[in-house]
C-alpha cells in the first residue's frame, strides 16, 4: 500500500486492540440493556391504561427524534461525575431499546391468536400467560432483528469517543494526533470493525433462515 508506514501500523494495533475491549464490552452491555428494556416498552406499550401507553409513546418519539450523539453529550453535561462508559452504555441501551421494542412488539402481534385463547380458556393469570406462551414464542420469532439491531450498536461505539470514552477510534485519533499517522490508525480500526462485524452478520442471517423454516 503506497505510503502506508507498516511501523506506525505495528505501533497502533495494540492501542486499537485495548480500545476494541472497551467498545466490546460497551456493545455487550448496551445490548443487554437494549434487549430488557425494549422488551419491557413493548409489553408497556399493551397496557390498557393510556396513562401508560401515552407516556411511553412519548418518550420513545422523543428519543428516536434526537439524534444519539446529543443524547451522549446532553446526557454527559447532566451526569458529569458519572464514569463515561457506564453514561455511553446506558445512553447506547437506551436509545436502541426504542427501536429492540418494535421488533419485540411485532414478534409478539405474530403470536396467533389461538394462544391468547387457549391461554384465556385455561385460565391462566395474565403473568403466566407471558412468561409461558407468548415471549418464548415472540423472543424466538426476533432474534436474527435483534443481532442485527446489537451490529448496528457496534458500528456506532465511536460516537462514545466524544464523551472521552476510550474506545477504538478514540484510541486511533490519539495515535494519529500524536505521531500523524491517521491512515495506519484509522485504517486499522476499520478493519477491526470489519473482521468482528461481518462474520457476526453472516451468522445472523444464518439465524434468521434457520428460524424462518
Amino acid at each position: 500500500m503506497n505510503g502506508f508506514d507498516w511501523n506506525a501500523a505495528g505501533d497502533v494495533l495494540p492501542l486499537v486492540l485495548k480500545g476494541f475491549e472497551v467498545t466490546l464490552l460497551a456493545t455487550v452491555l448496551g445490548t443487554l440493556v437494549a434487549a430488557v428494556l425494549g422488551l419491557a416498552i413493548a409489553v408497556a406499550g399493551r397496557a390498557p391504561s393510556k396513562c401508560v401507553t401515552v407516556p411511553v409513546r412519548a418518550v420513545m418519539e422523543f428519543i428516536r427524534s434526537t439524534p444519539l450523539l446529543v443524547q451522549l453529550v446532553g446526557a454527559a453535561a447532566l451526569f458529569a461525575s458519572v464514569e463515561p462508559l457506564v453514561i455511553g452504555i446506558v445512553v447506547l441501551g437506551v436509545h436502541y431499546a426504542t427501536y429492540t421494542s418494535e421488533v419485540y412488539r411485532a414478534g409478539i402481534d405474530g403470536v396467533p391468536k389461538g394462544q391468547w385463547e387457549a391461554c384465556r380458556a385455561l385460565s391462566l393469570t395474565p403473568r403466566r400467560t407471558w412468561q409461558a406462551v407468548i415471549l418464548p414464542q415472540a423472543v424466538r420469532n426476533v432474534l436474527p432483528a435483534l443481532g442485527n439491531y446489537a451490529i448496528s450498536m457496534f458500528k456506532e461505539t465511536p460516537f462514545l469517543a466524544v464523551i472521552t470514552v476510550q474506545e477504538m477510534v478514540f484510541e486511533a485519533r490519539q495515535y494519529g494526533a500524536a505521531h500523524f499517522a491517521y491512515t495506519e490508525a484509522f485504517t486499522l480500526a476499520g478493519l477491526v470493525f470489519l473482521v468482528a462485524s461481518y462474520p457476526t452478520s453472516l451468522l445472523m442471517r444464518k439465524l434468521e433462515k434457520r428460524l424462518g423454516h
